[in-house]
C-alpha cells in the first residue's frame, strides 16, 4: 500500500514520523499533506460551522474566508493549496502537531470504518474542479449573518471535505445533495426575509 493508498488517520501520522525535526514549517506540512490538503483544511474550516448553535455575529463569516480560498484553487485545479511564503515559513511544534493528530485521529478512524472508495473518479481531477464550484456556492450561504442558515451548506461541505478524504464519491454526492437542500433553504429564508414575513422560531 503506498502513502498516497492508506487512510487519512495513517497518512496523517505519517506526516510527523517522516520529519525528524522538533518544529515544522506550515509549508512542510503543507507540502506533505499533497491532494489531500483540500479536504483536511476544508474540513477543518467547515467543523466549526457545523455546530448548530447561537453564536456571535460574523462567526460564520470568519469560517468561510478559507473555505473561499481553497474552493477557488480548487475550481482553477490546483493541485495542492497556496499559502504565502510569510505563512509557510512560520514553524509549528512537532509536539503540537503530534498531539492534533492524537485527538484527531480516533475520530477519523470511526468515520473511515464507515466509508470505502467507491466512484473515486469524483474525487480527482475534473470531478475536483465541480467540488469547488459547489463548495464555492456554499460558502457564499455560509458567509451570510443570518442564523443557523450556515448549518445545511456547512454541513455539505464537511461532508464533502470527507468523502474527498477518504475517495469517497458516494459520500461526495451526499454532501453536495445535503449543501443544495441547504442553499434551497437559504433562499427560502432570504425570500422571508425580504418580503418582510416571520421567519420559524428555529431560524
Amino acid at each position: 500500500m503506498t502513502i498516497k493508498e492508506r487512510p487519512t488517520s495513517d497518512f496523517l501520522a505519517v506526516v510527523v514520523v517522516e520529519n525528524k525535526n522538533e518544529a515544522m514549517t506550515v509549508g512542510e506540512i503543507k507540502n506533505a499533506l499533497h491532494e489531500r490538503g483540500f479536504g483536511i483544511l476544508m474540513a477543518i474550516a467547515a467543523f466549526p460551522i457545523c455546530i448548530p448553535l447561537p453564536v456571535p455575529p460574523g462567526y460564520t463569516t470568519i469560517f468561510s474566508i478559507p473555505l473561499f480560498i481553497f474552493s477557488i484553487q480548487m475550481v482553477l485545479g490546483m493541485q495542492a493549496h497556496w499559502l504565502t511564503a510569510r505563512i509557510e515559513k512560520k514553524y509549528v511544534k512537532r509536539s503540537s502537531v503530534e498531539k492534533l493528530i492524537a485527538k484527531a485521529n480516533p475520530w477519523l478512524k470511526k468515520i473511515e470504518e464507515r466509508m470505502q472508495p467507491r466512484m473515486t473518479y469524483i474525487s480527482v481531477h475534473t470531478w475536483e474542479r465541480i467540488i469547488g464550484i459547489f463548495s464555492f456556492v456554499f460558502a457564499v450561504a455560509v458567509a451570510l449573518p443570518i442564523p443557523l442558515v450556515n448549518f445545511p451548506p456547512g454541513l455539505g461541505i464537511l461532508v464533502m471535505s470527507l468523502g474527498l478524504l477518504n475517495r469517497d464519491g458516494v459520500t461526495i454526492l451526499i454532501g453536495m445533495i445535503i449543501g443544495t437542500i441547504g442553499i434551497g433553504i437559504t433562499m427560502i429564508i432570504l425570500v422571508m426575509l425580504w418580503m418582510g414575513m416571520s421567519v420559524p422560531s428555529f431560524y
